[in-house]
């Protein structure tokens, strides 16, 4: 068992020149389609796993905090046990399956693909698709949206998924390797699945909802952070704005994490975001993030401008990240 575990470390910890790989990789390529993509697989595990608790009885918050146990031991195991196999045939192997899996793990690249889309449809005046795009991002009414609404949205949704699809697993991976990048997409997918307010999952969904809110707390604060830096040095963008439409905004929206990188982005842009929102043909909020002498984000340029820098804001998180793991080897 030592034995077993003394090997099991050094192929989990995490490794600058695999972080670095991995992330070149998302934003070049993007997310990988896949059948046996780990986030799939953890959604598709999650759903049997669940039908077996609410079977016997355990849909209240016993019963999400033994989904999360199951689905966070079978995850981690899974993946130890790939690796472990895997040093036995080469390193060379073991490398690739390590970098593989990082890279599957990061979603920034995937979100820049989705924002483009948006704004390619929108530049053709092609609102349908742009709107259909926008839904699959944001949950809200999108049938009443013209070109700068579908832009707003996509800019908040990168902006917000900024944390939780890049900072946050790359936060977890540097500080706790693969088990912790792996635990924290457990957590997220938790979240997405079963972390609602509803009837249902009121009780069910609390511990997923609240891991996730935990494990997203550092990485949101820090996504502001450096958002607001590298709005400092880049022309035509705004770090003071940044870190003082952060400071003031963050609690305007839902949750306690989702709002620093919203805000951040909006001031760092010198462009208002959110706006109107319907949900089944009501107007639940007429909320504008932003300094209030700013225009609403509403072109090309700006949502260019707005990739421009999650990109350098990720890239910037990256360098340090396998900065410290440089020179903590």
């Amino acid at each position: 068992m030592a034995g077993s575990l003394s090997q099991l470390i050094p192929l989990l910890s995490p490794n600058a020149a695999l972080l670095a790989v991995s992330v070149i990789g998302d934003i070049v390529v993007g997310d990988p389609v896949y059948a046996w993509h780990p986030v799939r697989l953890v959604g598709t595990m999650l759903t049997r796993v669940e039908g077996r608790l609410r079977g016997a009885g355990l849909d209240g918050y016993g019963g999400g905090v033994l989904l999360f146990v199951a689905l966070a031991t079978v995850s981690i195991g899974v993946v130890a046990t790939v690796l472990l196999a895997a040093s036995s045939l080469s390193p060379t192997i073991v490398w690739l399956i390590h970098a593989f899996l990082v890279y599957s793990l990061l979603a920034l690249g995937d979100l820049l693909q989705q924002v483009w889309r948006i704004e390619t449809a929108v530049r053709r005046s092609d609102l349908p698709p742009a709107r259909l795009r926008v839904s699959a991002l944001v949950g809200r009414d999108t049938d009443r949206m013209d070109g700068g609404a579908c832009r707003r949205a996509a800019v908040e949704s990168l902006s917000e998924n900024l944390t939780d699809g890049f900072v946050s697993p790359l936060f977890w991976y540097v500080l706790a390797g693969l088990p912790g990048i792996v635990l924290f997409k457990v957590v997220s997918t938790m979240d997405s699945m079963v972390g609602y307010k509803t009837p249902r999952y009121l009780r069910f969904g609390w511990c997923g909802a609240r891991l996730d809110d935990v494990m997203n707390y550092l990485p949101a604060r820090i996504t502001w952070l450096v958002v607001a830096a590298i709005a400092a040095v880049l022309p035509g963008y705004s770090g003071r704005k940044a870190w003082r439409v952060g400071v003031q905004q963050h609690r305007l929206l839902l949750g306690p994490n989702s709002g620093w990188s919203e805000a951040a982005t909006a001031g760092a842009l010198e462009r208002k975001i959110v706006g109107p929102i319907w949900l089944t043909g009501v107007q639940v909020t007429d909320l504008w993030i932003g300094d209030a002498s700013d225009p609403p984000l509403e072109t090309s340029g700006d949502v260019v401008r707005a990739m421009i820098l999650a990109v350098l804001s990720g890239l910037a998180v990256a360098a340090v990240g396998s900065a410290l793991l440089m020179c903590s080897n």
